[in-house]
């Protein structure tokens, strides 16, 4: 494992606002970049109470304004919402105002309904445009032609990191197949995992962008003091991502000392599924749940998420991974 790195959702606490979301988010990252975290990254989600980061590009600019260091990016921008020469214009522009520290990760999926699909887009198209739109995104990075009919200023020569991130073998096939960085979104869809990464690693072309495969993935972590405190502080994101699965998305719940109490046992068993690939403890606890998710699935980087309704706990938890990964990373480089 060569590096380890951070996916903040911006969660929106019960009782809480978008505002607060969005402070608790620069106070995050200032936290990440000291505990040494490689990267920052932000989702695009929509009509969804809970998340803030819908704007995506713009709570990446607010946190790369707030550090100095780390890079910060999307995990990810859905590009099927919006046309491949705006995000090209928005990530060259947050390129070049922080050179040399921006990602961007695309991503298949509408990152919302139907209906807000629709509303974002305005018409849906039938075809699936996703590779030429990553390949036509990928070009307006590229060095300037004067001679191009279109270009994305800011945005041409930034050559902006570009990855390809999925939950099946879509985006396994296609990252593959272009020679792009993948990440694959095991913190809430690991059923196709271990598939996924055999086939990106077994069929990867070789590309102007990498030279061998580079695997990214994402996992849980909640850490705390003890094991049970753990425990209680993790029952936030049970239960929103329990009230989501129902049809009943909100803001993030308070912790509760028995979430099985609040969360009937077959919602619990979908539950407990998508959020496997995760670590939940003391930090004995987590190391021993980390260390076995590295040497299972061996990811050349490893990006850790987690949703707590306290802002100062969330941070520790973040910290204490932190401390326990640099162990981890350092260990796996020395093997």
């Amino acid at each position: 494992m060569q590096h380890f790195s951070l996916l903040d959702l911006s969660p929106i606490p019960e009782g809480g606002t978008a505002a607060d979301a969005l402070a608790n988010t620069k106070d995050l990252a200032r936290a990440a970049e000291s505990a040494g975290y490689h990267r920052y990254w932000l989702a695009e989600h929509h009509n969804m109470p809970g998340i803030a980061s819908a704007a995506t590009s713009l709570v990446i600019a607010q946190v790369a304004a707030a550090t100095t260091t780390m890079r910060v990016g999307a995990g990810g921008i859905m590009l099927p919402n919006h046309a491949p020469l705006v995000v090209a214009e928005q990530f060259g522009t947050l390129a070049t105002l922080y050179p040399g520290r921006i990602d961007l990760g695309l991503g298949r999926a509408p990152g919302t309904d139907m209906a807000t699909a629709r509303a974002l887009r305005r018409h849906m198209a039938p075809e699936d445009s996703f590779p030429q739109d990553v390949q036509e995104l990928i070009g307006y990075f590229g060095d300037p032609d004067e001679a191009a009919t279109v270009r994305a200023i800011p945005g041409a020569g930034t050559h902006v990191p570009v990855w390809i991130l999925g939950s099946s073998l879509y985006g396994a096939q296609l990252a593959a197949y272009l020679g792009l960085p993948y990440a694959f979104a095991s913190h809430f869809a690991p059923a196709m995992l271990e598939e996924a990464l055999a086939t990106y690693r077994a069929t990867f072309r070789p590309s102007q962008h990498l030279d061998r495969p580079h695997v990214m993935i994402a996992a849980g972590v909640c850490a705390a003091p003890t094991d049970d405190e753990a425990a209680y502080l993790r029952s936030s994101q049970m239960l929103a991502f329990a009230r989501l699965r129902t049809g009943r998305p909100g803001k993030l719940p308070h912790p509760v000392r028995d979430v099985a109490q609040d969360i009937p046992p077959a919602v619990m068993a979908q539950v407990e599924q998508a959020l496997s690939v995760s670590a939940t403890g003391s930090p004995e606890t987590v190391e021993r749940q980390l260390a076995a998710i590295i040497d299972t699935h061996r990811p050349d980087e490893l990006m850790v998420t987690g949703m707590i309704h306290d802002p100062a706990a969330r941070i520790r938890s973040f910290e204490i991974a932190a401390k326990v990964l640099n162990g981890l990373r350092h260990a796996t480089q020395a093997a």
